[in-house]
């Protein structure tokens, strides 16, 4: 990167006290995101809520600016939300279903998303169809082209970078499909938003959702959906809209805004808000593909030191990999192995079965170690990891 990582270290008070490899769960914030949050809660203090938000109102509305930016679209496409979780929600609640309509997704899509279409499916009488995955990883594009032909489904929904492998799935290949055949196009950017560049306009979505706590580096309790043009104008609109969506404008009669925030609740956060703003500038200030670049530079090492360990076999598929990084360690049990990395001041995290059933139930595992490095990381933290773990498994 053209950036000083230590300066970025300085930058991140957690740097002091952990190794941090689970910024696939959540990235150590840095400061100027916790100050974003502390002095808008200050001044809340000081001034009262309404009033504080009211003062920073430039701010407020700047992080849709500034999330714009990030996904190459208008801030009148994005509303902000609690989760990336949420967001799908919100956006899947808006699609106008009926009985008998069919979801296309894929088989490594996010354990919540397949959650929620197994309840519109019990509810609802909506049909679940799984595309086929390759032998090399990731969705079958072609097994995909055939199902949107043969069944024509309201909606397709893929996951972006899998939470539970290395995968990044090839989203603007199935983006052109979809909008050749004018089908809702749903994607979860839980884990690719602040790792990889994201151009909505070359994935072609209808919806785009992410949280800002994993490798944008801002709060939890955050996030936000990216909403296209094409479902604004249709007037497509979240099951329980509120004051912030809509116009009461006669007693049995309301008309919804005519932007994203049509998604959001009125009650917003907004010390997050501005923490989430400033984690956003961040990103957008250091550049993905520069932060890509150091992600796979980092993640080549991990890989190619945990190759050399025996009893690891390491699980990601796929053309393309991001910066997550799963392992299978024989003999050993999970608790064991993520205690003992955190008794080492290093933090990782475990995937299980049921997170990714269908993904590990292919590869043959009930759990893996997951790994996820950000471009803060260093290379003495790579060799630290790679040493606790040669002695965890010897």
């Amino acid at each position: 990167m053209n950036v000083n990582i230590e300066n970025l270290r300085q930058q991140t008070p957690g740097c002091n006290y952990k190794i941090h490899f689970n910024n696939a769960g959540a990235s150590l914030p840095p400061q100027q995101v916790l100050d974003a949050i502390t002095q808008h809660l200050q001044l809340e203090a000081m001034t009262g809520g309404y009033e504080a938000a009211d003062l920073k109102a430039t701010e407020v509305n700047s992080f849709y600016e500034s999330t714009a930016q990030l996904l190459n679209c208008k801030a009148t496409n994005i509303a902000f939300t609690s989760s990336a979780t949420n967001s799908f929600a919100r956006a899947l609640s808006c699609i106008p279903f009926e009985a008998g309509d069919s979801i296309l997704l894929a088989n490594e899509d996010y354990i919540s998303n397949q959650l929620a279409f197994l309840s519109l499916q019990k509810r609802f009488g909506i049909k679940i169809i799984r595309a086929a995955s390759l032998p090399e990883g990731g969705v079958d594009v072609d097994d995909m082209k055939r199902l949107m032909d043969q069944h024509h489904p309201k909606l397709v929904s893929v996951t972006h970078v899998p939470s539970n492998t290395g995968l990044i799935q090839p989203v603007e290949l199935v983006g052109e499909l979809c909008a050749k055949r004018d089908i809702y196009y749903l994607v979860d950017g839980c884990q690719s938003a602040g790792q990889i560049p994201v151009d909505v306009q070359k994935i072609k979505c209808d919806f785009f959702t992410a949280t800002l706590r994993k490798f944008l580096r801002g709060p939890r309790g955050t996030g936000f959906l990216f909403v296209s043009d094409k479902v604004i104008q249709r007037k497509l609109e979240p099951l329980f809209i509120d004051l912030r969506g809509a116009e009461w404008i006669q007693p049995d009669e309301y008309a919804p805004r005519m932007d994203a925030r049509r998604f959001e609740d009125w009650e917003l956060p907004y010390p997050l808000v501005l923490g989430s703003k400033a984690a956003i500038e961040l990103a957008v200030s250091l550049g993905l593909d520069e932060i890509q670049k150091r992600n796979l530079f980092l993640c080549t090492n991990i890989r190619n030191g945990l190759a050399e360990i025996p009893g690891i076999t390491l699980l990601d598929k796929g053309t393309n990999l991001s910066s997550i990084i799963t392992a299978s360690i024989r003999n050993h049990k999970a608790p064991d192995i993520l205690n003992g990395l955190r008794a080492l001041n290093i933090n990782t995290s475990i995937g299980y079965r049921n997170f990714a059933l269908i993904d590990f139930d292919a590869k043959q595992v009930e759990w893996a170690l997951r790994i996820s490095p950000h471009y803060y990381n260093t290379e003495a933290e790579v060799s630290t990891l790679l040493q606790a773990i040669r002695k965890l498994v010897a």
